[in-house]
């Protein structure tokens, strides 16, 4: 049977060492049974790959926009691989953009690089992990700065689904909350469970674990 692209997704991270199991201690002080580390991907044909399976998370969510917003620094790449992911695989030919840590004073000047955003304009951003929104809290104000846009959603590699430390919300319901704007990721916490339970990626010996963390920590 064919697997489905996150499926897919989820073994290429296993494959590239960016998915692993085992016993970790977070930022946030949880011990968890499972660790994604993007600093992993380092490869062209690993960022081609990762631009199509953010491209076809775009296209099966119908998430519409005009400009794909890539946040500095990690966000650069992505949002580049994406675009041209979405031309070469789906025919959607989108501008692109990054946004600049200091404002550019002379030259072309400006806050973005790429598509000068105008107001009215549909944004997607990319981004690759979501922890706690701080990446959306700050590319907001800078790009209502730029122009008034319409943020269309914005799209992770992973959801964690895991409740804050202040709050029983996820990171990415918190954002939809505070903003309004929709997290898309290509694959979730659950999914991965799933994968291993299927057979789709190794690590039955983890599930118990996986499972008693999503139980203490998830929504």
């Amino acid at each position: 049977m064919a697997l489905t692209y996150k499926e897919q997704f989820i073994k290429f991270m296993v494959e590239n060492g960016v998915l692993t199991f085992g016993e970790f201690t977070l930022k946030s002080g949880r011990k968890a049974p499972y660790f994604i580390n993007t600093g992993n991907y380092k490869k062209g044909a690993q960022l081609a790959k990762l631009g199509e399976y953010y491209a076809e998370c775009i296209k099966s969510n119908g998430i519409e926009g005009e400009t794909l917003v890539g946040p500095a620094y990690k966000g650069i790449p992505l949002a580049v691989a994406t675009a041209i992911a979405l031309s070469n695989n789906h025919g959607i030919d989108l501008n692109y953009c990054f946004d600049r840590k200091e404002v550019k004073d002379h030259g072309e000047g400006g806050l973005f690089v790429g598509k000068q955003l105008t107001d009215g304009e549909k944004v997607i951003i990319i981004e690759d992990v979501m922890t706690s929104g701080k990446a959306l809290r700050e590319m907001l104000p800078k790009l209502k700065q730029a122009a008034d846009v319409q943020v269309a959603g914005m799209v992770i590699s992973v959801d964690r689904m895991e409740k804050g430390l202040q709050s029983d919300l996820s990171a990415v319901q918190e954002v939809y909350k505070e903003f309004g704007v929709k997290v898309y990721s290509i694959v979730t916490m659950a999914d991965i469970i799933a994968a291993i339970e299927k057979g789709v990626i190794e690590g039955k010996e983890y599930l118990a674990k996986m499972k008693e963390y999503r139980a203490q920590y998830g929504v």
